[in-house]
């Protein structure tokens, strides 16, 4: 507390402003300094924050906040703490960046960091609030000399008062010069110490020369004395204030109120002194008691902490393949955030590291995340490459006509398209809308196609049957001639194709009439045989392709003649090995059989390849 020895310059106004008249002499009365001397008195208590578990996006918010509110110099402790936090955040993000650059092939002197909208938004913050922060000082310094250049006015007043003729406004004005003084704010520090000086010894002088107004400076010091008691009493309430902060707060306006209230009767000075601050230390005992009780709080509030902390453990090192097991852990990670930011401060002195060791497995569980995602969009990057290849090839094939072929083709691509992973999701329903319009492009013409199709088979089908009937009929009259019967089997093929369901069945109508037309020519035998294979290979003379067909027919009858006279060699030489028995008789025997057999069958295959020939 400030003793007689401590009071300040602007105290020693107070006490020489009125003197005792005594009829021997005077005497000058001492005040005790009205300043208390309270470490905190010249400040607010401000709500502490612990920005070290902030993100990014809420120090920007906070940031924004506080310099907003226009309060520089409360500010700037907190500001710190903002930007030191970010300071670390952000270097910790660029280890990481430079990490990863390295890992996939970058050279260290080749990486350059881009920084966030979030980081460009703090620094800019940090920046206004450092461009406030010089206004504001150069505004104060600018305001000194303002305040220099005002009491400078005011000490030439008084001066005037001092030497002019005395007048019964003496004191009215002289308190007005108080009260004016007291306003005006401070000075340059170097014409701090000069001005007081020049104050206090022009208001002694005041006072030595107008001593006749001491009755009224005693009536003063008795209004002094109610104002203060006043002040007392609003301090004593203040323990009673719910609310701490708001307590504090008016307690330091009555501080200041009650330093520069006028000097009170010598006798009341202490105890009115006492009085003042009893009060205030029952309000700073009333705050001491709550920090001291917070500190259980914060202990609490550190093993919750360290318990979540410990659940976070546990997706370290989480790894997984699928896409819904990575967003089910993220759903238990973000509770476990959301639960991590309704616990309270902790201790400062573990503030730091426990939010470090939270953040940092925080971190870890969302970078191989990021990693997984990151792979899995190349794959489907590839895979939709994939996909518009495929869509290309359905597309060019659509419009075709060739409708079998190009429908087995269609049908691959249906297969190929199955066997492709995950396409990126903003473009997954367009590439499938895409290629099932080829798809379904192309057949839906085949269909329309296939009625008109269908529509000619049922025609030829008719037309088929036509034929067949004139065979029949015409196997029961007379005339009946090779040349006829040829000419109705040309006409038979010359028709188209008829539907799949009845080729089996109107193909063996048709051989059936045939036979019987055959039957009545009279051909039997090898005749008949011969005759029927001429009529097969004019029935092949009607397909587009008859020279590659009757080439390949001609081949497989020279490979079986071939074979049938391997086996004849080596049935005779076999001949030559059996002893004379009644076993090796039969054997042989058996054996001449299926070489007569098969020289007869390479006789009438020869026939076939003579009458290939001539087609």
């Amino acid at each position: 507390m400030s003793t007689e020895k401590e009071m300040s310059d602007e105290d020693k106004v107070t006490q020489t402003s009125e003197e005792i008249l005594q009829v021997e002499g005077k005497a000058t009365e001492i005040e005790p300094t009205a300043e208390i001397d309270h470490p905190e008195q010249e400040h607010e208590v401000e709500e502490e924050v612990d920005y070290s578990n902030f993100s990014k996006d809420q120090l920007l918010h906070a940031l924004k906040e506080l310099v907003s509110s226009g309060k520089i110099l409360q500010i700037e402790s907190q500001i710190n703490q903002i930007k030191s936090h970010f300071d670390e955040v952000l270097q910790k993000e660029k280890e990481e960046a430079l990490e990863v650059f390295v890992k996939n092939g970058g050279a260290a002197d080749d990486f350059d960091y881009r920084l966030a909208d979030v980081d460009r938004s703090l620094l800019a913050g940090l920046n206004e609030f450092r461009e406030k922060k010089s206004d504001f000082l150069r505004e104060q310094e600018k305001q000194k000399e303002r305040n220099f250049i005002a009491k400078n006015a005011i000490l030439d007043r008084l001066r005037e008062l001092v030497d002019g003729e005395e007048t019964t406004h003496s004191i009215n004005t002289i308190k007005q010069i108080q009260d004016e003084w007291k306003k005006i704010g401070p000075v340059p520090a170097a014409q701090n110490k000069n001005l007081w000086a020049s104050y206090n010894a022009l208001m002694d002088r005041f006072y030595d020369n107008r001593s006749i107004y001491f009755e009224l400076k005693e009536l003063d010091r008795k209004k002094n004395l109610e104002h203060k008691t006043e002040i007392c009493e609003k301090a004593e309430a203040l323990v009673q204030l719910p609310d701490l902060k708001e307590a504090i707060r008016q307690l330091n306006d009555l501080h200041e109120e009650f330093k520069h209230v006028g000097p009170v009767p010598r006798d009341e000075q202490e105890t009115l002194w006492t009085r003042f601050k009893t009060a205030s230390d029952a309000v700073y005992a009333r705050r001491k008691e709550f920090y001291e009780g917070q500190k259980e709080v914060l202990k609490e509030n550190l093993l919750k902490k360290e318990a979540l902390i410990k659940k976070l453990e546990e997706f370290r090192d989480y790894q997984s393949s699928k896409i819904k097991e990575w967003n089910n852990k993220t759903k238990d990670i973000l509770a476990i955030q959301k639960e991590w930011e309704t616990v309270g401060a902790v201790p400062r002195e573990n503030g730091k590291d426990i939010n470090k060791h939270f953040w940092g497995l925080f971190k870890q569980f969302f970078h191989h995340k990021n990693l997984f995602f990151k792979e899995l969009d190349e794959i489907r990057t590839k895979n939709k490459n994939l996909a518009e290849e495929l869509i290309q090839k359905a597309e060019s094939l659509m419009n075709e006509t060739d409708w079998n072929n190009t429908a087995n083709q269609m049908i691959a691509l249906q297969q190929e398209w199955k066997k492709i992973g995950p396409t990126p999701e903003k473009v997954r329903d367009e590439l499938f809308t895409r290629f099932k319009t080829a798809c379904d492009t192309f057949f839906e013409n085949r269909r329309n196609s296939t009625k008109q199709v269908n529509k000619e088979f049922d025609n030829n089908l008719k037309e088929k049957e036509g034929v067949i009937q004139q065979i029949i009929e015409a196997a029961k009259g007379t005339g009946l001639s090779a040349a006829a019967l040829e000419s109705f089997i040309n006409q038979y093929n010359t028709i188209g194709f008829v539907p799949r369901k009845n080729m089996k069945e109107i193909m063996s109508r048709f051989n059936e009439a045939v036979d019987a037309y055959v039957k009545q020519l009279g051909i039997s035998g090898a005749e008949k045989e011969d005759f029927l294979f001429r009529l097969n290979l004019n029935k092949l003379q009607a397909d587009p392709n008859s020279n590659r067909v009757l080439n390949k027919k001609e081949h497989g009858i020279r490979k079986q003649i071939a074979d049938l006279e391997n086996n004849i060699t080596l049935w005779r030489n076999n001949l030559e090995f059996f002893a004379a028995s009644r076993t090796a008789d039969k054997l042989r025997n058996q054996f001449e059989e299926k070489i007569q057999k098969a020289e007869s069958e390479v006789d009438k295959l020869k026939k076939k390849l003579s009458i290939i020939r001539e087609f």
